[in-house]
């Protein structure tokens, strides 16, 4: 009887003896970025950046403040996002339904897979982004809030740059 079995990717690694090139980063460090402010703020631990990682994924602890939103349904045409809620409940948007997730429960959304998020809640929530393959989320993440003082065709430029597009 012959099973399948999912091959691994070919090695990219030539090496016999290893390297010293893991990176730690502990769950205390302070966030890379917060936008917003006061309670309601939303927290970016850069955990793992399309930098950091050579491409590979990006993966972001976000700290929602109470009642901190989120973005409305889009799409990405480059990249599948998953969502790992760590604290709190965070509404997800699996494109065709909101669900009430809370620790432990996760979203994967492949790509071009409609969805959106936030914290309704009136306390905080916490949880894990993952982009795959890695973008350079950490410029959208500091520039979407400038949205509102662009004009109709720079916000539309910046969203097709940040692989994000909204119905």
């Amino acid at each position: 009887m012959s099973l399948l079995h999912p091959s691994y990717p070919a090695p990219r690694y030539f090496g016999e003896q290893g390297e010293l090139t893991a990176r730690f980063r502990p769950a205390t460090a302070e966030p890379d970025f917060v936008s917003g402010s006061g309670d309601s703020g939303t927290a970016y631990h850069y955990l793992s950046t399309n930098t950091s990682t050579d491409g590979e994924y990006g993966l972001y602890r976000v700290d929602m403040g109470p009642e901190a939103g989120g973005p409305s349904t889009h799409f990405h045409k480059a990249m599948s996002e998953a969502f790992f809620v760590l604290s709190g409940s965070v509404r997800l948007f699996d494109g065709e339904q909101w669900v009430t997730a809370t620790s432990g429960d996760h979203l994967y959304v492949p790509v071009g897979g409609l969805h959106a998020f936030r914290n309704e809640a009136p306390e905080p929530a916490s949880m894990l982004m993952l982009f795959a393959p890695g973008a350079p989320r950490e410029e959208y993440f500091e520039s979407i809030t400038q949205l509102a003082d662009l004009s109709d065709a720079e916000r539309i430029e910046f969203c097709e740059r940040h692989d994000s597009f909204f119905v």
